[in-house]
């Protein structure tokens, strides 16, 4: 349990927690188990404290001092971390769902079995970091992290943005390699395997075949494919891959469109989003737009009607301003969104054409719509010898 005289001196702020501590050099602050929730830890001196345990949702631990701090089983979960020393603490089974760890120094921290999906590790050093059993399934961004050494061993990376990470010597094993961009992660070759991983076949795809094939061969890719994906990559894709959000009210339009777009080479995926009993709507939709290129937004008045619709356009346009490129598409049935007053409505009809399929009953309407969808899906040709 935490030392309650520790806890009152720590939330009176850096300011006074910090000469304590150089005051009494000897004591190793016991905060287990505290509801730390919200509190600001702005550059608190925490190095070796026990926070196993401790709830840390919400706090701002950015630039804190936690070197060699126990942090097992601690909920950090969007809390700031930016620029924490973090080196050489203990985060085993800890959760770190959404924090913000841009330019924190994990050098050989214990992150086994740790969750931190959806946070951002940006330009994090993770130098010889446990990585073991981690899950960093659609860490929006691991670019230009430092991984190398790190023991990412039956980590789950589906997802993650790892552009530009560097994993030079990393070790791997079942490890969970799917939807992820590997043309830009720096070391591949020097990837220590020790077991076989999971490579995706959307990761082929996404990195377009250049990956180190000794990368590939290490992981338990087979020869023979190796062989296929050399000509399999080379084929262009013509269309983005897009994701059909819409209400289970117009099954009957979502599976013509989903059966058409397919027809036509549109590698596409649906639910709708009032089936998705017990499932958390944001982290489906967070999952899919980062997963898919596009996401098609099916407006009606059925949709409209949920209060999910917003959250699909906040998160696409949220993508959108981060890739810096067209994530949303939105198409009508009716004229609902054309009438309502809400403000991500007015957005969409001020600054984004909504493909209009009013009366996609009738054939010709149909097709003519389908026609405008399919050429604004079009997947751009990158120039010759281009790399991205």
């Amino acid at each position: 349990m935490a030392d309650q005289h520790q806890l009152d001196v720590l939330r009176q702020g850096w300011g006074v927690w910090n000469p304590w501590r150089e005051q009494h050099p000897e004591i190793q602050p016991d905060l287990s188990d505290a509801d730390l929730s919200f509190t600001n830890l702005y550059r608190a001196d925490l190095g070796r404290a026990n926070l196993s345990g401790a709830g840390l949702i919400n706090a701002n631990l950015s630039g804190a001092d936690l070197s060699g701090a126990n942090l097992s089983r601690a909920n950090l979960s969007r809390a700031d971390l930016s620029d924490a020393n973090l080196s050489d603490a203990t985060l085993i089974n800890a959760t770190l769902i959404n924090a913000n760890l841009i330019r924190a120094n994990l050098i050989r921290a214990n992150l086994s079995g740790a969750n931190l999906s959806r946070t951002n590790l940006s330009y994090a050093n993770l130098i010889r970091a446990n990585l073991i059993r981690a899950n960093l399934s659609g860490a929006t961004l691991l670019s230009r992290a430092d991984l190398s050494g790190a023991d990412l061993s039956y980590a789950n990376l589906s997802g993650a943005d790892l552009s530009y990470a560097n994993l030079s010597g990393a070790r791997v094993g079942w490890t969970h390699f799917d939807a992820i961009d590997l043309r830009t992660v720096r070391g591949l070759e020097t990837v220590e395997h020790r077991g076989p991983s999971s490579i995706g076949i959307d990761a082929i795809y996404l990195s377009r075949g250049d990956i180190p094939e000794a990368f590939l061969r290490k992981a338990g890719v087979p020869e023979d494919f190796l062989t296929y994906m050399r000509s399999l990559v080379n084929r262009p894709i013509e269309y983005y891959t897009c994701f059909i959000s819409y209400s289970s009210r117009d099954q009957e339009f979502a599976d013509q469109l989903y059966a058409d777009l397919q027809s036509k080479g549109v590698r596409c995926w649906f639910a709708p989003e009032d089936r998705k009993t017990g499932y958390k709507i944001r982290q489906r939709i967070d999952e899919s737009i980062h997963r898919y290129d596009k996401l098609l937004l099916v407006l009606s008045e059925h949709s409209i009607a949920s209060s999910w619709v917003e959250f699909e356009v906040e998160a696409a346009l949220a993508k959108e301003n981060e890739k810096h490129a067209l994530v949303l598409f939105p198409v009508r049935l009716d004229n609902s969104v054309m009438q309502s007053t809400t403000s991500w409505a007015a957005h969409l009809k001020r600054m984004r054409h909504i493909t209009d399929f009013t009366g996609w009953e009738q054939h010709d309407n149909y097709q003519k719509a389908l026609t405008r969808l399919l050429r604004d899906l079009k997947a751009e040709t990158p120039p010759e010898g281009s790399t991205t």
